[in-house]
């Protein structure tokens, strides 16, 4: 089993990393492998709803790191995305990288397990981990929690890993994430998926 955490921090190893890799430390100790993708700090192209990821496999623009990042969460078993708050949302990177990242898998994240990670001064927490699920619910992902919602404080790596309540829910998500992932393989053989319908989409105005 193979867990894709992915930073959507411009700081390579910063606060968003910090929590990332504390989820990371506590599913090893489950025996259970995962990497830490990051977005990078150049620029990022925002997803402009051409379509043609859904014929390439792949989105259109191949001049950042998205493709790359597509191509591990493809793979994966599990995706955790992480994030740092700008201005009580997301950063305005890891959007662009998200919503293309899941324009792009084309549905093929259904039924892989998902689970948010945000990195805050002080506030805008909540906001931005609504944000985030909303990815895993508009795909059919089970969303994984924790004993708090998933977010930690601090301004530095150094702060963050002082904050020990935000440090524990990291742990706990860690944990809650390998027992998940140990019950999908466990009933693989034995628990049919659920079957897909023909997609039905409805517009407000006719």
């Amino acid at each position: 089993m193979q867990v894709l955490l992915i930073n959507g921090s411009p700081h390579k190893e910063g606060c968003t990393y910090t929590a990332l890799h504390e989820v990371a430390f506590q599913l090893k100790t489950h025996r259970i492998e995962s990497s830490i993708f990051h977005i990078g700090s150049g620029p990022m192209r925002g997803c402009i709803g051409c379509g043609r990821c859904k014929s390439l496999g792949h989105c259109v623009f191949d001049d950042d790191s998205l493709n790359e990042g597509l191509a591990l969460a493809l793979r994966a078993d599990a995706i955790v995305l992480g994030s740092p708050v700008h201005y009580a949302s997301a950063a305005g990177a890891a959007t662009a990288f998200f919503d293309r990242l899941f324009m792009a898998s084309n549905g093929a994240f259904a039924l892989k397990p998902g689970a948010a990670v945000v990195s805050c001064r002080r506030g805008g927490a909540s906001a931005t981990f609504d944000q985030l699920n909303k990815y895993f619910t508009i795909s059919q992902m089970p969303v994984v929690s924790s004993k708090y919602w998933n977010s930690v404080h601090g301004n530095t790596p150094d702060e963050v890993r002082q904050d020990l309540e935000g440090m524990q829910v990291m742990r706990v998500l860690g944990d809650n994430l390998a027992w998940l992932l140990q019950c999908i393989d466990a009933a693989k053989d034995i628990v049919s998926k659920p079957e897909r319908e023909t997609p039905v989409k409805t517009n407000f105005i006719r």
